[in-house]
């Protein structure tokens, strides 16, 4: 009985301490269901990353950073993709340097910015550039890719520089500085600067379909891990039709070799490579939140076309055709992201959100149509363009992320309540969304073309998939018409778009009559609307339609007044 007062008094004590740590340390960052939509929080709220990716090499030096710092500002970001790469961080084994980790977080933090951090470790656009220069030099201990295809006109030999994913060494002290890393974080970033992290970067074996090193040769001669099995045999009804496809073909086989039950074929060398490129980052990324529980994904560079065979592509990487044999790999991650520079920005986004994984892409052409296309149709945590720090600080992307960082609050709310839309970006024809009990009709007057191709001969091809193609066709599109609209409340919405004239239609079950009677200009602060000028006669709509200027992105509140009568207004 004398001991109860200290027993008491150490709880309170430790209640005490407890509240005062969660007062200074926010909630971690989640990827989160809420509603109808998947959602990044962030402090306890949902959080749009308006965000941009700085050249590979931008980071290396704080000192070419302090200019750029600024300029990010400028474009109105509110997220930064950078980097941290494993041979700056460790140059000699066991020894690890965060100055340039420390200046990154510091300096977002000033700028009232947060950061998602891309570990540059075994493998950078499949080859493994960034490693250590201890790494390198130690062939004895680290297995690097081999090559076993026979060299065809199409598939001509080159050397794979590249990291084996069957180097356990080399997994081992990749997991061993990535849990250094993210010890660090936790240590220096109480506050979640850092909201979450790529694991390596466009990892996969390329022009060939697999790595032939004896690891790897040995391990294609025995049998499918029973993990892998397990998992197509429990997802079988729900498995994306590429990987089904390949199984199907040889049976649907629950056990054997690699190629008794996929086949040897270049598809069933990607599944394959798949798995055990997924297994190795999957070890690395558990490494790290054992330090520090922060969403974690991969990055894709993607098939090109519709030609390419894995190989002609990293084969093995995090593309949407393997994106099942990657949740069953690398089941730490919270989300496979494409870097988007193909011309079919809206199938790739459609293809990376099957099976509910999240969209983000980090990588990506500063195109605004698109970027309003991803947010409003397919509920994007984020969008970013690659090479932020060369864009201008009068890029349509910063009026864009102004925009939508004031309507974000209202956004994310309705997103919750699957009451947003999108119209795509398009140059001509016509289109329409149902959204709010209506039909909305959305006709393109822009006179400028997005996200096209540049024509043959007028770039020159590269060798392999670029990072960026940055041509002033590509760069300078995003004039297209294109919108992103929200319903509010009963026969009211908010709409942020350009270059379109939208209708509003009566649903076929619908009996009353109804006309577009009020329309405001204006923007939001905080997640509330502030008015401009009530928009009438020459400047307001007709009836149950009006026009977005094709020269700016405009926020437009319109609402509709029903009444009795169908037909009754011409």
């Amino acid at each position: 009985m004398k001991r109860l007062p200290l027993i008491v008094a150490s709880s309170l004590l430790a209640v005490a301490s407890v509240s005062v740590l969660s007062q200074q340390s926010p909630p971690l960052p989640m990827i989160q269901k809420r509603g109808a939509a998947q959602q990044f929080i962030v402090d306890g709220k949902p959080f749009l990353m308006l965000a941009g990716e700085l050249h590979n090499s931008s980071a290396s030096s704080s000192q070419y950073m302090e200019t750029v710092w600024p300029r990010l500002k400028a474009l109105n970001l509110n997220t930064v993709v950078s980097t941290v790469s494993w041979e700056l961080m460790e140059p000699q084994e066991g020894h690890f340097d965060f100055t340039l980790v420390d200046d990154q977080i510091t300096s977002a933090r000033k700028e009232s910015m947060h950061l998602v951090l891309i570990w540059f470790g075994s493998w950078k656009n499949t080859s493994s550039e960034y490693v250590p220069i201890w790494v390198k030099q130690d062939k004895q201990r680290f297995l690097w890719a081999a090559q076993h295809q026979p060299p065809t006109p199409e598939h001509p030999k080159r050397g794979l520089y590249a990291l084996s994913p069957f180097s356990k060494n080399a997994q081992d002290a990749d997991a061993r500085a990535f849990r250094a890393l993210m010890r660090h974080i936790r240590e220096v970033d109480p506050q979640h600067t850092v909201l979450m992290m790529q694991v390596e970067n466009e990892m996969g074996i390329l022009t060939e379909g697999r790595d032939d090193s004896p690891p790897a040769q040995a391990a294609w001669n025995g049998q499918v891990p029973d993990a892998l099995m397990q998992y197509l045999g429990a997802h079988k009804a729900t498995l994306l039709p590429e990987v089904a496809t390949v199984w199907a073909q040889n049976g649907n086989r629950m056990n054997g070799t690699w190629a008794e039950v996929f086949g040897t074929d270049r598809y069933a060398e990607e599944i394959f490579s798949a798995w055990y490129f997924g297994r190795y980052v999957d070890a690395v990324a558990r490494a790290g939140e054992e330090e520090l529980v922060l969403p974690m994904y991969v990055n894709a560079w993607l098939v090109q076309n519709d030609r390419q065979v894995p190989g002609d592509y990293p084969s093995g990487g995090p593309v949407s055709r393997v994106m099942d044999i990657w949740h069953a790999a690398a089941p730490s991650l919270s989300l496979l992201a494409p870097d988007i520079y193909i011309s079919d920005f809206s199938g790739t986004c459609s293809s990376y959100v099957r099976q509910g994984n999240p969209l983000f892409f980090p990588e990506s052409r500063p195109i605004p149509g698109n970027y309003v296309w991803a947010i409003g149709h397919y509920k994007a945590l984020g969008v970013s363009p690659f090479g932020v720090d060369d864009l201008m600080q009068d890029d349509p992307i910063a009026d864009l992320y102004d925009d939508l960082g004031r309507l974000a609050p209202v956004l994310l709310d309705a997103e919750q309540r699957n009451a947003v839309a999108a119209i795509p970006p398009q140059s001509t024809g016509e289109t329409s969304v149902s959204l709010g009990g209506f039909e909305i009709r959305a006709k393109y007057v822009s006179t400028h073309v997005s996200n096209v191709v540049p024509a043959a001969g007028q770039v020159q091809a590269p060798a392999v998939a670029p990072d960026v193609i940055a041509t002033n066709g590509v760069l300078g599109a995003g004039q297209s018409g294109y919108a992103l609209v929200i319903a509010a409340a009963p026969d009211e919405f908010y709409i942020l778009g350009r270059g379109v004239i939208l209708s509003f239609d009566r649903p076929a079950n619908e009996t009353n009559d109804w006309i577009l009677y009020d329309m405001e200009e204006g923007t939001f602060h905080d997640g509330k609307w502030i008015a401009g000028r009530h928009l009438n006669g020459d400047e307001g709509p007709s009836l149950r339609r009006f026009s977005l200027p094709d020269n700016q992105l405009v926020f437009r509140r319109v609402k509709l007044y029903r009444h009795p009568g169908p037909g009754s207004v011409g």
